[in-house]
This record gives structure tokens, sequence and C-alpha cells, in this order.
């Protein structure tokens, strides 16, 4: 088949830079998009040349555990432009290859309040919305009033409200009933003129300061985060590399007769447990298998110092994993997705 040549393919193309993870992972293909236009004809090649397709923008949230023969499409749509402005609220338009730490930035110094909390998550704006981002008490549920695709088997250009994206913790209808059926090509914003500020999460209100603002709340969250967790630029990862389980409250107060010092949170649903405690306790910290390594101060966090591959990433995953069952009785969920 004829490539067209505004696609500019890179044929056995090394995604290391790509993952955030580090992974040498290859693709068959690779494609670079800045345009809808280029994305729809690399989704129509992709379909006529029948091969699959990874969309990936900074592969924050991904492990390749294999190489992908196929086309990877590399988002770098952009622009941010405001929808509608009152005297209240500002709507906004992001385009998914958007930096999301920069759009916080910007978000900030134009003194628009309610991503302040979500400061220095890496990624980009387009995979904000499929794992429903969140720190600090804030989630980005909480902003969007719309999430625009293009439909991978019509090629049209899609609009989904808030509600039809099925919201959940670090879940959405992205990453369930349209899996693999979308590429998010721009999500809508709606952020407060007005003061709004949630310091719930007690370490963020301790550092930012008696009198707290936007940019003293923007700053603590990027010190704290800073302090916490790895930067992927200087030791790969993927940031929070399992989400915090939920159990019943039985199951809690079992728990916690058997370890008082057991970090839990009521819910509707029971209990949500710090999955970090739970591995730093089961005594994970700085354990390494196959050059692949547990965090020496966030347990959260696995790290790939020697690029190594995806398989042996998901070997020390479940080695946690079954020891947190052993000890806790727990499961724990990864929250990179896999491929």
């Amino acid at each position: 088949m004829q490539f067209p040549a505004e696609l500019g393919l890179q044929a056995d193309a090394d995604l290391r830079h790509y993952n955030t993870l580090g992974v040498p992972a290859r693709a068959r293909y690779l494609t670079v998009v800045n345009s809808t236009t280029l994305l729809t004809q690399a989704l129509q090649f992709a379909h006529e040349a029948n091969l699959a397709v990874l969309v990936l923008g900074q592969g924050s949230n991904t492990v390749l555990t294999r190489d992908f023969d196929g086309l990877v499409i590399h988002n770098q749509l952009r622009g941010v432009d405001v929808i509608q402005e009152t005297d209240s609220y500002v709507e906004l338009r992001v385009a998914a290859g958007e930096n999301w730490h920069q759009f916080v930035s910007f978000a900030v110094t134009k003194h628009w309040y309610g991503v302040e909390n979500l400061a220095l998550i890496p990624g980009l704006v387009g995979a904000a919305p499929i794992q429903n981002i969140g720190a600090y008490g804030v989630e980005v549920k909480d902003v969007i009033t719309a999430v625009e695709y293009v439909d991978r088997t019509t090629l049209a250009i899609q609009t989904l409200s808030n509600d039809a994206c099925q919201f959940a913790y670090r879940d959405s209808v992205f990453k369930n009933a349209l899996c693999d059926a979308t590429v998010i090509t721009a999500v809508q914003i709606r952020l407060n003129k007005r003061a709004a500020l949630n310091l719930d999460y007690p370490a963020l209100a301790d550092q930012a300061g008696k009198q707290p603002s936007l940019e003293s709340v923007f700053d603590a969250v990027c010190r704290i985060r800073t302090q916490k967790l790895p930067d992927p630029a200087a030791i790969p990862n993927a940031g929070s590399f399992f989400k915090n389980p939920v159990v019943t409250t039985e199951h809690h107060q079992r728990l916690k007769s058997q370890f008082p010092d057991l970090i839990g949170f009521a819910t509707d649903d029971g209990y949500k447990l710090a999955a970090g405690w739970l591995i730093d306790q089961a005594g994970w910290k700085n354990k390494e298998i196959s050059g692949v390594r547990v965090h020496r101060q966030q347990a959260l966090v696995v790290i790939n110092p020697s690029n190594r591959s995806g398989a042996d990433v998901m070997a020390l995953a479940a080695a946690i994993q079954q020891d947190i069952v052993r000890i806790y009785d727990v499961q724990l969920e990864v929250e990179p997705r896999i491929y």
C-alpha cells in the first residue's frame, strides 16, 4: 500500500521516548499528527492497511509489554480557546496534545480556579479524561464539561457530555465501552473566576499558608509532588502504579485490628485504603527485580532506571500484588493502561 507522504510514517520506530517508563518497545509504524485532518488520514490509512492503532501522547500512563505491530499515532494537537466567558467562569476548549501541567500553569497565571490541585501530573490533556486524573481532593471530572473525539470507525468528530463520560475513580467510558474506539481531540473545561480553593488534603492545607491563594496552592502542590514523586525525565516511571483499593467496612475493621496504623478513608462503598502504605509496610520500598525497582521514597511508584522491558515492569508489579494479597487479602489494581 502507498504511504500517504503527509503522514511522514516512520517504520520500525523506537517508542522509548514516547512512554515515560522508558520501555524500549518498537512500533511497526509511527506518525506524528498536529491536526484533526492528519489524524483522520492516519486512521483511514490504518483501516485500509488493516493495522491496529495505538494513540500515544507522552505515554505517562502506559506500559508497553511488547512491540506494537500496527500504527502508533503521536498526538500533537495544540491550542487553547475560550468558548464562553462570564463574570464567574470561563469555558475553554483545550486541544488533546497540550501538556497538562503547562495548561494548569496557564490557568493559574490567568487567575482561573479549578485545576491548581492537579499541577505536575505528567501527560497531555487528551489523556486526562481517560484516566479521570486526580490529586489532593480534586478530579478532572470536576471541571470537564465535554470531551471531543474522532470515532475510529466513521472518522466523524463527536462530543460527549460530562455525564456520558461515565467518570469514576481513575476510570471513564474511554477505558471501557469506548476503549480503542475513539481518539480524543479536545477537552472542554470550565474554570471559576472567583476564589474556590480545595484544601481538604491536610498536607496541602499545611503548605498553602495561613492565607492560601490560588498561587500558593499551586506552588504547594508542586513542592509536595516534587518531594514525593520522581521526575519521569530523570527517572523513568509512570507515576502512581497502583490504584487505592476499596474494601468493605468489615474487611477494613479486620485489617485495622491487625494493623492499627492502617490508613483508610470511608467511602460510599466501604473504605479506600492507601495503596502506598500497604506496599511500604510490606517492605517493598527500594526493592528491585530484574532492574525494575520500587521508588525509595514513594512506594506507589515503580521506576525503570535501566530501561527494562514492559514484561519486566509487570513482573515486579505482579510480585507486589501477590504479596499484598498474602498479607492483607487485598487485590491491588494496576493504574496505567497495559499494552
